[in-house]
């Protein structure tokens, strides 16, 4: 089994941020990660819709004889993962907005979270919220319209810059010094975001904590992979496949699939 595939999977491209953190850490893992893109963004669909994708890629994966799977979006972390841990026998690593870091090093006692409307209507999500928000103003923005614009390749773009425009502009007047990205597509955003924030604005995402947890559960349950063998990595997309590659930087093997 350790030889096995990690799978890791996400309403398009998004994912593949989380991807890179876990094979950087763990190089010599085998991965599979499936782009969900013809069903991109998530954030816009029902609890019920989201439920039905995810069980869709879980199998998917499972079928492929994956040992772990990672479920590398925000809205199906927080819609869905209960589920799929109550009918699946395999372990998921989960991901969910960074709240916790920035809520215990703000300075300023306010924070911005851009994420999906899917991620910010969860009970999930305000559970979260509600543990460490005490005393903190968290302004929540849903990032209508990003995803698909990443989805294409337009992360430049001056439509994009026009959007980061409007949602950052209620943040920075209530004086945030912490923006917590919820969403996996986001980080790609991060040189973007960089240029438009004041310098004592940090910018947090969970790509790393999602590779350590995803670690620690592989070692805890004896499935690390240490053959040192040259790793397998496939990529799989509903969508534009070129465009999941380019996105990358790496030459691995990639599939189009019609689902």
């Amino acid at each position: 089994m350790s030889n096995n595939p990690i799978g890791i999977f996400d309403s398009g491209i998004g994912g593949t941020s989380i991807f890179k953190e876990i094979h950087a850490l763990l190089p010599n893992e085998n991965c599979i990660y499936l782009a969900d893109s013809k069903n991109a963004p998530y954030g816009n669909l029902s609890e019920e819709e989201i439920v039905l994708l995810s069980v869709k890629n879980t199998e998917f994966l499972i079928n492929k004889g994956c040992k772990i799977i990672v479920v590398a979006c925000n809205t199906a972390t927080t819609n869905a993962i209960d589920y799929l841990r109550k009918n699946y026998d395999i372990p998921f690593i989960g991901i969910e907005p960074a709240i916790k870091p920035a809520a215990l090093n703000t300075q300023t006692k306010a924070i911005g979270i851009l994420a999906t409307k899917g991620t910010l209507s969860s009970q999930l999500f305000h559970k979260t919220t509600d543990l460490y928000s005490k005393d903190i103003k968290i302004i929540e923005q849903v990032g209508e319209g990003i995803v698909p614009l990443i989805e294409t390749g337009q992360i430049d773009s001056k439509e994009m810059q026009s959007y980061l425009d409007i949602y950052l502009e209620p943040m920075l007047k209530q004086n945030i010094d912490y923006l917590v990205l919820g969403c996996t597509h986001y980080p790609y955003l991060i040189p973007m975001l960089t240029k438009m924030l004041p310098k004592h604005v940090k910018i947090i995402d969970s790509g790393r904590a999602v590779a350590k947890q995803t670690q620690t559960v592989l070692i805890a349950l004896g499935l690390l992979n240490d053959s040192g063998n040259q790793p397998i990595i496939q990529l799989f997309s509903n969508g534009d496949i070129t465009v999941l590659n380019s996105i990358l930087d790496y030459n691995f093997e990639g599939s189009y699939l019609d689902f």
